[in-house]
């Protein structure tokens, strides 16, 4: 007499067998979940795992193993691979960690002529280095593994990331300085225009490039390139230094463009600023440590003007960040400096003040808002 044919309950709902009859229809799904999406729905449809084995061409024990997963963790989750011990690691925790505190130290501090270490540089070294220190396991150590050992602590010691230490224990103190001063601006533009008081961010652009073509460049032509083409050769004619200031409350800009930007140079660009305001106009300058803003030079022409006429107030070292003039510095070289190209230096110069020229035509107040608020 034949044994009864044994049949196993498997509830799949409606969103379930939605999901396996598209599973079971994919291309780029897993074959082994395809496989098994497709027993699970023969099966539901007659429930013999002979007959599906058979349609299929599996045997019938890998459809009952298939069905008794889904009745026992779900449809969905028997179609994965059930986990697997594998083989045990070779490498230790203790060699990973020897690794990984050898990765986070230069390269230069054991002999080699590389500041840091690459992935290859260290392998070589663990394989070379680790069975003395106890690891014997790194004597085969290949450098795709030191590839996942250091990805799974997240080092990559192959980078530098840059950073900035301060340096200046008055750091906080000089910030909030320099944020009365543009609370005091902030203050000044809700009253009526006045004349007693003038507030200019000022620093030096140095090192622009006066640069030249040894080829004329090329317009771009509708379907066939859409930009300008230029000779990679380029004549350097030096470089020039601006000097500029920008009017916090009318936002006027006072520029300069000089060869060089010293002592001369900056009391210079003071004598522009006496010129451009009245008399009785307090100007109060926002600017950097630079030398030539403390200088012999300087301070001596200082005190030959008129007690109250210049008041300096520095932005704290490295802290050109807080100096809304270099806000215009990032729209000069955008929109004007950048891709320049010129005959010689002083034509350099030329279009540099017709740049400033061109942006006074509709001046743009620079306002500071960024934790304004807390300024003490």
């Amino acid at each position: 007499m034949a044994a009864p044919r044994r049949v196993v309950d498997v509830s799949i709902g409606r969103k379930e067998l939605a999901q396996l009859r598209s599973i079971a229809q994919s291309r780029s799904e897993a074959a082994g979940r395809v496989e098994r999406a497709r027993m699970l729905l023969a099966y539901r449809e007659d429930p013999s795992f002979f007959s599906v084995g058979r349609a299929l061409g599996v045997h019938h024990q890998t459809v009952q193993r298939c069905v008794e997963r889904a009745q026992t963790l779900g449809v969905l989750a028997a179609l994965d691979d059930a986990p697997r011990p594998g083989r045990a690691p070779e490498i230790t925790v203790e060699a990973r960690a020897w690794l990984v505190d050898l990765a986070c130290r230069k390269a230069k501090d054991f002999g080699y002529p590389h500041e840091l270490w690459t992935t290859r540089l260290l392998a070589a070294h663990a394989r070379s280095h680790g069975p003395a220190a106890g690891h014997v396991c790194l004597s085969t150590l290949a450098q795709g593994t030191v590839c996942k050992i250091l990805d799974a602590e997240d080092v990559k010691p192959h980078r530098v990331r840059y950073y900035l230490q301060r340096r200046d224990p008055a750091f906080s103190a000089k910030m909030a300085e320099v944020l009365c001063v543009y609370r005091q601006v902030k203050v000044l533009k809700k009253r009526p225009p006045s004349d007693a008081v003038a507030i200019i961010s000022y620093d030096e652009k140095p090192g622009v490039q006066a640069i030249g073509n040894t080829a004329p460049d090329l317009p771009p032509e509708p379907g066939v390139h859409a930009s300008f083409a230029r000779d990679h050769e380029y004549k350097r004619y030096g470089t020039v230094t601006l000097l500029a200031g920008i009017d916090l409350l009318s936002g006027k800009i006072h520029a300069l463009v000089r060869d060089r930007h010293r002592s001369r140079e900056f009391v210079e660009f003071l004598r522009l600023l006496d010129n451009a305001y009245p008399t009785h106009t307090a100007i109060k300058v926002i600017l950097d440590n630079h030398s030539a803003h403390i200088s012999k030079e300087t301070r001596c022409w200082l005190e030959e003007q008129r007690s109250g006429r210049f008041e300096f107030v520095f932005t704290p070292k490295h802290g050109s960040w807080l100096n809304l003039v270099e806000g215009f510095f990032s729209k000069l070289t955008r929109s004007v400096l950048r891709h320049i190209r010129v005959e010689s230096k002083q034509e350099l110069k030329d279009r540099m003040i017709a740049a400033v020229d061109f942006f006074n035509r509709h001046p743009v107040v620079h306002t500071w808002t960024h934790k304004l608020d807390r300024a003490a």
